[in-house]
């Protein structure tokens, strides 16, 4: 045969298929098809198989370039006949799912939304292995292509429905539809106006109700910026891991919070009509508009309140919870933790307030959370896949009995033995200790009352703030060390039956006093010297070792008498509680934006001499236009931040590092 005859007869059996196609697709029936399929026998069964693929595609082209073709029911038809002609082995498996996408790739939106539901209506079909481990991965380019084509916020329904179909097509264990290393949507940045329209204007306006004026909510500029700026934390929840930008979202939430608080939502009357409650009852999942006009009405509307709340939840959930991909260093101290659980319980609080029905829906949240919790905890063991558990009817092997002793075989082994069966494994235990448990009572071995030293070694070496130990996690906090404690001193302490006037509130702080005293009557030791250097580092002697300098003899002879000790101090003691003595200044936040005026220039040497790292310091430039501004804000995060600031320490700083104008307004 020549090439020319080859090629003439291959076309004529394009032409034949494609008649045959219309013919099947208008009688629904696979006869005609078959029949001109078996008839080229010069062909194989693969060419064969590429041609028919051909002459589908081109019919559903020709179909497509027709304009007066706009019934759906023609492309479902013609992806039945694929479908049906797959199962015969008489084209390639993932005919009918191509098909679909360049049908999806050609119509418009409204007929998509029509198509899709012949896609749903056969989820079985392709969930069979014959169409599945072919064409999963077609189907899903298929839906991915349709969702890039949709609008999130005005094609709502339709996104809903490709994602819920791509739920019930891939399986649980399926990791192609699982964000597994917790990955998060960085694109979706929420942009607001970070300048003021006019600065010397301020926005305040107040929301009556409709039967009281005492509620009123201040809505200006600042409150505007840090409630869209908190979508930044909820984009990216990873930030709170650092340590300026967790200060920074406390403050943000506590006055975002607050501004809930203070205004409480109505619930809508009894007189509303049907159509009003079925308004109010609708959802609507749209990015919501950040106009600085609109945040009154905003914070006025039920679901924008509620769906904010629920940001929150949502991202504390994530900073709790576990994560096997998160990094090591990304944990929440403490206090952060502490943080958490409080606003936790106050957002759950807001939700139980807002209207209607608001116990109900934040019964709700609280159930979604608890289960997604478990879907994370499923995703942390490596996403195993879910099987049915074995049905009941099923027959199961016996449990096997271990063979259990007789009793009179027991009691022959004892006294074998020489032991005595209790009938009880501890009372048995407990009474073969000795041969003779009364004369093993007597012994002096028993008698083990440890000594002051050795009792108490551990909790004076906690003392010592060298040691680094916690207050929680000391000795003097367990309610056994304590009990055996006093009466340990009652038998061998000096100090336990001293008169004193002095009421003891806890005993921990009886014991931390009682363990000096007993410090110093221990030999010049190790551990005498830690404690005295614990002394020290607390601020100075304490009061009784100053009163044992003070009695010393002078090497000249002098020796002062006990009125002139006490006069002396009693004057150390004035000096102490005075505050007017000590002339301490309080760093107030009006003292600190003065300080900050003058060192604005030289923020960041500020900062880094403070501690403060170069991430740390980037993001205070990014936040902030002008460098006043960032020094308050670095400032402000300092006290918070440092647990021993004051004024006189943030002097000696500024001096260091020739900011001495500075340093005088804080002196």
């Amino acid at each position: 045969m020549s090439e020319l005859n080859f090629l003439k007869m291959k076309a004529d059996f394009s032409t034949c298929l494609q008649d045959a196609i219309r013919k099947s697709a208008r009688e629904a029936s696979m006869e005609p098809l078959q029949a001109i399929f078996a008839a080229y026998s010069t062909s194989s069964d693969g060419e064969k198989r590429h041609a028919l693929d051909h002459a589908f595609r081109e019919k559903l082209s020709s179909i497509l370039s027709n304009p007066n073709n706009s019934n759906i029911s023609i492309f479902e038809n013609l992806v039945r006949l694929s479908i049906m002609t797959s199962k015969k082995d008489m084209c390639n498996a993932t005919l009918p799912v191509v098909l679909l996408s360049d049908t999806f790739e050609s119509l418009t939106l409204d007929n998509c939304d029509k198509l899709f539901n012949f896609v749903e209506e056969s989820v079985s079909i392709w969930k069979e292995d014959f169409f599945f481990s072919s064409g999963k991965n077609h189907i899903l380019r298929m839906c991915n292509d349709l969702l890039r084509r949709l609008s999130r916020s005005q094609n709502t329904v339709f996104c809903g429905r490709i994602l819920l179909f791509l739920a019930k097509f891939f399986p649980f264990s399926e990791r192609s539809g699982l964000n597994i290393v917790s990955e998060f949507n960085l694109e979706n940045v929420t942009e607001y106006n970070a300048k003021s329209e006019d600065d010397s204007i301020k926005m305040e306006t107040s929301i009556h109700n409709e039967d009281a004026t005492k509620n009123k909510l201040k809505i200006d500029y600042n409150l505007y910026c840090k409630f869209w700026a908190l979508q930044d934390f909820f984009r990216n929840p990873n930030q709170c891991y650092n340590k300026i930008q967790w200060k920074t979202f406390i403050l943000h939430s506590a006055d975002v919070l607050d501004a809930f608080s203070s205004y409480k939502l109505e619930e809508i009357g009894v007189g509303e009509t049907k159509k009003e409650k079925h308004v109010a009852d609708q959802q609507y999942f749209a990015k919501y508009l950040t106009s600085q006009k609109l945040l009154e009405l905003q914070l006025s509307d039920t679901n924008f309140r509620r769906f904010v709340l629920l940001q929150f939840l949502i991202l504390f959930q994530y900073l709790t919870s576990t994560v096997k991909f998160r990094s090591d260093n990304d944990e929440l101290k403490t206090d952060q933790a502490e943080w958490v659980k409080e606003t936790t319980v106050s957002i759950y609080a807001l939700l139980v307030e807002t209207p209607p029905h608001g116990a109900d829906f934040a019964k709700a949240v609280k159930h979604i959370l608890e289960r997604e919790s478990h879907w994370s905890a499923w995703k942390n063991d490596g996403c195993h896949e879910f099987k049915k558990p074995a049905s009941s009817n099923s027959p199961s092997e016996p449990l096997k009995k271990r063979p259990v002793k007789r009793l009179g075989d027991q009691m022959r082994a004892a006294i074998e033995n020489k032991r005595v069966l209790m009938g009880n494994p501890e009372l048995t235990k407990l009474w073969n200790q000795a041969s003779n448990n009364l004369e093993a009572c007597r012994t002096k071995d028993r008698d083990f009352l440890p000594s002051l030293e050795t009792y108490f070694e551990e909790a004076i070496s906690q003392a010592n703030p060298a040691t680094m130990v916690e207050e929680k996690y000391k000795k003097v906090n367990d309610g056994n060390f304590g009990w055996r404690a006093l009466r340990l001193m009652a038998r061998r302490s000096p100090h336990f039956f001293t008169h004193s006037n002095t009421q003891i509130s806890k005993l921990p702080e009886y014991l931390e006093m009682m363990i000096k005293k007993i410090a110093k009557d221990l030999p010049s030791g190790e551990t005498a010297d830690d404690l005295k250097v614990e002394e020290t580092d607390l601020g100075g002697p304490s009061q009784d070792a100053e009163e044992d300098e003070l009695l010393e003899e002078p090497k000249d002879g002098f020796k002062e008498t006990k009125e002139t000790v006490e006069a002396k101090v009693e004057q150390v003691d004035d000096y102490d509680d005075d505050p007017e003595e000590r002339t301490t200044i309080a760093l107030t936040q009006e003292l600190l934006d003065s300080v900050a005026k003058v060192i604005a220039a030289e923020w960041i040497k500020v900062a880094t001499k403070l501690g403060y790292k170069e991430d740390e310091i980037e993001y205070l430039k990014g936040q902030y236009d002008n460098d006043i501004d960032k020094c308050i804000h670095l400032l402000k995060i300092w006290k918070q931040d440092d647990e021993d600031a004051s004024a006189a320490g943030l002097a000696y700083t500024l001096t260091g590092l020739g900011l001495t104008d500075a340093a005088v307004l804080l002196q």
